[in-house]
């Protein structure tokens, strides 16, 4: 607590006081672009992500990202989204999931869940559909490629289940939201999002319109420049997060949806 207490000194003097026109404007009023949907886990900040001020970003954060569909309870989830779109008029969506997220490692064991953690059991429901799509798609796979792809087909179950909402489905037929679907790899910094058309994640510059994309997005981040041990090979950050052959084979079930 002492550390938190610390932090919020510092808070109101190197930030709060640089930026004080900006919590002006702030306290008449929110008017953020996103909805960003994504999990609790203490490891993925979404301002930090996206290098987005106060006010720019409206969050919804929970275990495993995790959108119940309409009707099937009524939490906060639900009213958040209802608000977004029909308050704040947001028009963009992003669902962002991440590597090695502890709430798509209980879902693929959800079964052993109900006695110590009973609550959490039943948040996971909401994810079955993932569950159910993982055990009789990727059967061959085990272990962190498992939850890999686990992770990557929960963020498109989710924005499946988003799509039942009245709200989203009249704004879609309208032309007036867009989702997307992102993953972030906490071991490289990258995200990679989701091409319906190519059935794989890709570098999300490349689904900016042609009028978007200047000369920096064109190009790779570059990597962080830190000093490897020579037995570890060098990553090659042009690809996806995932294993080019993973890659490549992951969506056999989702492109039939």
């Amino acid at each position: 607590m002492k550390e938190l207490i610390k932090g919020l000194r510092q808070f109101k003097t190197r930030y709060f006081c640089k930026n004080q026109e900006l919590f002006e404007q702030l306290s008449q009023g929110q008017h953020p672009r996103v909805l960003f949907i994504t999990c609790s886990d203490s490891r993925i900040d979404p301002n930090l992500l996206t290098q987005t001020d106060p006010g720019e970003l409206f969050v919804i954060r929970n275990a495993g990202n995790i959108i119940p569909p309409y009707g099937s309870t009524n939490g906060g989830e639900g009213a958040s989204v209802e608000y977004a779109i029909h308050a704040l008029g947001i028009e963009q969506i992003i669902v962002c999931g991440h590597s090695h997220c502890g709430a798509m490692k209980g879902l693929l064991k959800r079964h052993t869940l109900s006695d110590e953690m009973p609550l959490v059991y039943d948040w996971l429901k909401h994810a079955e559909a993932t569950r159910v799509l993982v055990e009789e798609n990727y059967g061959h796979l085990e272990g962190e490629d498992l939850l890999d792809i686990a992770i990557a087909e929960n963020v498109l179950t989710q924005i499946d289940n988003l799509r039942t909402y009245p709200i989203i489905h009249s704004r879609l037929y309208q032309g007036k939201l867009k989702i997307y679907a992102w993953i972030f790899d906490i071991d490289t910094g990258e995200v990679s999002a989701y091409d319906p058309e190519l059935h794989a994640y890709i570098p999300p510059q490349n689904q900016l319109p042609p009028s978007e994309v200047d000369e920096d997005l064109l190009s790779p981040a570059p990597a962080c420049e830190i000093d490897l041990p020579p037995a570890v090979p060098e990553i090659d950050y042009s690809f996806s997060w995932l294993p080019r052959e993973q890659a490549e084979r992951i969506y056999r079930g989702s492109a039939a949806r």
